[in-house]
């Protein structure tokens, strides 16, 4: 294993807790009640603040600042948390923020994630694994990204929006309301376009769950009574477990309404 390596000119408060392996390179702060996990990078030119978690091997670019507070009017100095899973790749200039009281107090992040330059998660957001945000894109407060999803750069996620599992976001994209898991969405105010056909093959699934993805999706666009309405009569036929997880999340909770499929 790689000893661990502080550089003279990067400042560590007492108190923070450095794993085994962890490298901070030069002119970075890392703040006392941060918890780094082994093997952690952080290259340089890094702000890591606040009750802030990063796990096993992920790495962090120049220019970044972690775990500050809120940008939330609301916020008052509670004490907050960012946790951040294992194996992440945060790239320059990536902005994290802490929780708020009103949103349960923490921002989660998942593992394996991948968030370019410049992208920006707010807080009490809860990111899953596998994610993708491209770069300058931005996560508003208390979003939920479920694993697997792409936010195509420059695109904005309103607060309080969930984007269900594998679903993607093209490039220049305003998402203002839930998107379905496995949903392709674009235009510059967000439609709900398509399935996400190429990340499905991508991930091997089979043909049959994909034909019965493509049959659901007719029926939610064309079917009869509201989008709620059309999910639960699907759940009654469906088989294949992909069409299941869209209705859970179609029937689910939700402080927001839905992007609905045009007619296909």
């Amino acid at each position: 294993m790689t000893e661990t390596f502080i550089h003279p000119g990067a400042i560590v408060e007492d108190g923070a807790q450095i794993g085994q392996g962890v490298r901070i390179g030069p002119f970075c702060h890392i703040a006392a009640e941060v918890v780094l996990g082994d093997r952690v990078q952080i290259k340089s030119h890094v702000v890591v603040s606040g009750q802030t978690s990063i796990g096993e091997d992920t790495v962090i670019w120049p220019f970044c600042c972690i775990g500050e507070v809120p940008q939330d009017l609301k916020f008052k100095g509670e004490e907050t948390r960012l946790e951040i899973g294992a194996r992440n790749r945060i790239r320059e200039h990536v902005t994290m923020n802490t929780g708020t009281e009103g949103g349960g107090g923490v921002t989660r992040v998942g593992d394996d994630g991948l968030f370019m330059a410049g992208c920006h998660v707010a807080h009490d957001a809860r990111v899953g694994n596998r994610v993708i945000i491209v770069n300058n894109a931005a996560l508003a407060g208390h979003c939920v990204i479920e694993d697997d999803v792409i936010i195509g750069g420059l695109s904005g996620v309103h607060q309080w929006v969930r984007i269900g599992q594998g679903a993607i976001i093209g490039a220049v994209t305003m998402v203002t309301n839930d998107v379905i898991p496995y949903g392709l969405v674009q235009a510059p105010r967000g439609e709900l376009d398509g399935l996400n056909l190429v990340g499905l093959k991508r991930r091997g699934v089979a043909r049959a769950d994909i034909t019965a993805l493509r049959a659901a999706f007719q029926m939610l666009a064309q079917g009869e009574g509201a989008f709620q309405d059309r999910a639960r009569r699907l759940g009654e036929e469906a088989e294949s477990e992909y069409v299941l997880q869209i209705v859970d999340f179609v029937t689910g909770e939700s402080d927001r309404s839905f992007l609905t499929p045009g007619q296909v």
